[in-house]
């Protein structure tokens, strides 16, 4: 669509919206004279929707009156409760019901798949991950080498082309076609969490197959912000946050994804606790161990029901819009969003994250040369809260359940002043 770079048409297209409403079921930080905060963070901490209070009161005023009954005679009984999160999770990542399950934190999910995932031997042992992968991933992947007997220098990293910040995927298909017999395993950030690029899953599971490499999946920045449909991908597993885009809460629990094809191996190896035995005899404890099908087989113990219900909170509001309006609406944002930076019209600012949308989601990376963190610190002081992230890159994300686009408008006539 034409864009126009005035207050009045960013308010106009917020008339138009549709979701506009939405921001009101979120609580909005708010400074010292009780003006709304510009929040550009959903890609680092979502929102409180104001419905998750009543959600975890629930479960208090549960607690508080059945004790451990509530197991079994809560409103939502807790014994069944990662259940009820299962389907809507599914539908955000396009995956089946099957293929999915929330439990513990990122990390964690990601250290139990590649128990089962990551299986070594002395010629297929290295693995591949992106050159500028989250931190987390690659201590991850590098104790696994470690505790596997083998080298952190046995991570290969697919790397940007010179004079780029973003990846190709003909690069990847090169280093798994020349290195595939000696690569036990791919994990990718489905979105990089510094470009905000979001890569093709389904082409990065058919070039990691083809060499008879596993190929896993880091989320965090994917999840409740693209649509990764995950199970037509092919890719073997996956693991998100939910504390970003889908607004569960700090440290909240993660999800997890494995592939049906291998929903009914329970030859598989993992870790195991009373949580992945076979829900029938779990609680005859003198059973030996008999583990669940899918995604429920890698769970280890019971799970947080006040978490929980944060989370479901969030999800039944994605279940309400769905993915399909989420993503219209943030192609919109993100859209005005460049034209608005691209309209500065300065030398030393440009958009390093794809200007393709389908190959982006919510997050714009801006680098700005010639400057630093004293940038995001001036914007910080007009109550615009913005992510940098070193050496010379401010991340901002319009989240489209509660962004608006006076907020762009806003964010970036106030970033022009600064400059």
């Amino acid at each position: 669509m034409k864009y126009k770079n005035s207050l009045a048409f960013a308010q106009q297209l917020d008339k138009e919206d549709q979701l506009a409403y939405l921001r009101n079921q979120f609580y909005i930080p708010k400074d010292k004279n009780g003006n709304d905060w510009l929040y550009f963070t959903g890609n680092s901490l979502g929102l409180q929707p104001k419905s998750t209070k009543e959600y975890i009161n629930q479960e208090l005023e549960d607690w508080a009156n059945l004790g451990v009954e509530g197991h079994f005679e809560a409103k939502n009984p807790w014994l069944h409760y990662h259940e009820y999160l299962t389907d809507k999770m599914a539908k955000i990542v396009g995956a089946k019901p099957v293929e999915v399950v929330v439990m513990n934190t990122l990390t964690t999910n990601l250290h139990l798949l590649m128990v089962s995932f990551y299986r070594p031997t002395k010629s297929k042992y290295k693995i591949v991950i992106e050159s500028d992968a989250f931190p987390s991933d690659r201590y991850a992947v590098q104790s696994q080498l470690k505790f596997h007997g083998f080298s952190e220098d046995d991570v290969i990293e697919w790397k940007p082309r010179k004079g780029s910040a973003l990846l190709n995927i003909d690069d990847l298909e090169k280093i798994v076609e020349n290195q595939g017999d000696e690569i036990a395993l791919l994990l990718i950030g489905g979105v990089n969490y510094y470009t905000g690029q979001y890569l093709d899953l389904k082409r990065i599971a058919e070039i990691g197959h083809s060499k008879d490499c596993v190929v896993g999946i880091d989320l965090a920045h994917g999840a409740g912000n693209i649509q990764p449909n995950l199970h037509d991908s092919g890719v073997d597993f996956a693991a998100w946050c939910t504390y970003k885009y889908l607004n569960s809460g700090p440290g909240s629990l993660a999800g997890l994804f494995v592939h049906e094809k291998h929903a009914k191996n329970k030859d598989l190896p993992r870790f195991a606790g009373w949580w992945n035995h076979n829900k029938s005899t779990r609680f005859n404890m003198r059973m030996p161990f008999d583990v669940m099908e899918g995604a429920e087989g890698w769970q280890l113990s019971n799970p947080p029901i006040l978490s929980m219900a944060a989370i479901k909170a969030s999800l039944d509001l994605f279940d309400e819009i769905g993915m399909d309006a989420l993503r219209e609406k943030s192609e919109k944002l993100t859209g005005y969003f460049e034209f608005l930076i691209d309209e500065i019209g300065a030398e030393d600012i440009k958009i390093i994250t794809p200007k393709n949308p389908k190959e982006r989601g919510c997050q714009l990376s801006i680098q700005v040369k010639n400057t630093d963190k004293s940038l995001h610190q001036k914007l910080t002081e007009k109550n615009i809260i913005t992510d940098w992230r070193e050496p010379d890159v401010i991340r901002c994300a319009p989240t489209p359940m509660y962004n608006s686009f006076e907020d762009v408008y806003k964010m970036v006539s106030i970033l022009k002043g600064i400059l």
